[in-house]
């Protein structure tokens, strides 16, 4: 008797581990066939949510190339040139050992303005002067200096201008030592 309850003792474990390890099976399935459905949910999801983006996205796209475009075709309209002779001025600084060359040429809205700047010459690189020789290096070592001089230059120079204006000034030459 004994002898039978071990034996059945025996069977009933060996029912439980096949029991439970066909139940293994099937859980890792279900697992498995979860995250395979939900895998491919997200990449439906995922291309119908970003098809209605990338056409907007294409649309953007073609008004930025329009605009860059355009913009290149007005910059390239480059009006007549004024160029002026080399300016050599010393910087603001504490010792007032710093200076700046610089060559530039004055971008005019039209041929009516080069007698006018022909005989303001002298006015003209006087007011340039003045701004060159009031800033310091900090000023205008920066991209954003340098725009900021050219467009104080700008201003100051079309102050005193009756037959057109200034629009660009653009430096040739800018060496700072």
């Amino acid at each position: 008797m004994a002898e039978e309850a071990k034996e059945e003792n025996q069977e009933k474990e060996e029912s439980k581990s096949e029991k439970s390890g066909g139940s293994n099976i099937v859980l890792i399935l279900i697992v498995v066939l979860l995250v395979l459905v939900l895998a491919i949910g997200g990449v439906v999801a995922y291309l119908m949510l970003s098809g209605d983006e990338a056409d907007d996205g294409t649309v953007v796209k073609q008004e930025k190339v329009e605009k860059k475009h355009k913009r290149k075709s007005e910059d390239l309209a480059v009006g007549p040139m004024y160029p002026l002779d080399k300016f050599t001025v010393n910087l603001m600084s504490d010792n007032g050992t710093r200076y700046l060359v610089v060559k530039m040429n004055l971008e005019e809205d039209g041929e009516e303005l080069t007698p006018e700047l022909d005989k303001k010459t002298p006015m003209i690189r006087d007011i340039i002067i003045s701004i060159l020789s009031s800033k310091t290096v900090e000023e205008i070592t920066t991209a954003k200096g340098k725009e900021k001089l050219k467009e104080e230059i700008i201003n100051q120079i079309n102050k005193h201008l009756d037959d057109g204006e200034i629009r660009h000034v653009y430096f040739t030459e800018f060496v700072i030592q």
